[in-house]
């Protein structure tokens, strides 16, 4: 897994909001960070904490990345000039960046896939992923690896315990 720039993990960063249902439904493949074009309401409103990326997923339009379906709610303290809580946000990247994402999504049955949503240096970013759907037999793979290894540590505990008790 290729990773470029800071991801959402680094120690000065304030996580919004992770997609959790991500690396259960997608086998992760790159990760790249993005800026997120907002208007003054939406940032206001993630600042609070208030975000889903639930249902977000970002498509190629024009040589351009958007981001879909993000939900940032209405900022409680805005007036008519509140945003709309789920429109389409540009993301912000090279121009080399774009065309290789672009490239990789048109090649291969790839899409593109938000991981979280953070402040960076006073900057909203998104941690964007180069994905490949996972189909149900790798998923219970995957769970039954989990499990395997949950139970091996487990084991490992108890045998601690029991020779130090």
């Amino acid at each position: 897994m290729a990773k470029k720039g800071k991801t959402a993990k680094d120690s000065n960063n304030q996580v919004v909001a992770t997609n959790r249902k991500a690396r259960h439904n997608y086998s992760i493949l790159e990760t790249f960070e993005a800026g997120v074009a907002l208007v003054g309401t939406e940032v206001k409103s993630l600042r609070e904490g208030q975000a889903s990326l639930a249902d977000a997923f970002a498509t190629v339009d024009d040589g351009e990345i958007w981001l879909r379906n993000l939900h940032i709610p209405e900022y409680h303290h805005g007036s008519w000039t509140n945003h709309a809580p789920r429109r389409n946000r540009k993301l912000l990247l090279h121009r080399r960046e774009i065309d290789n994402l672009v490239g990789k999504v048109r090649d291969g049955n790839l899409t593109l896939v938000p991981l979280s949503l953070y402040f960076t240096g006073g900057r909203v970013k998104v941690e964007l992923a180069l994905a490949r759907g996972k189909q149900a037999h790798d998923k219970r793979q995957d769970l039954a690896r989990r499990d395997a290894e949950r139970e091996v540590t487990r084991e490992l505990g108890r045998r601690v315990k029991g020779m130090t008790s």
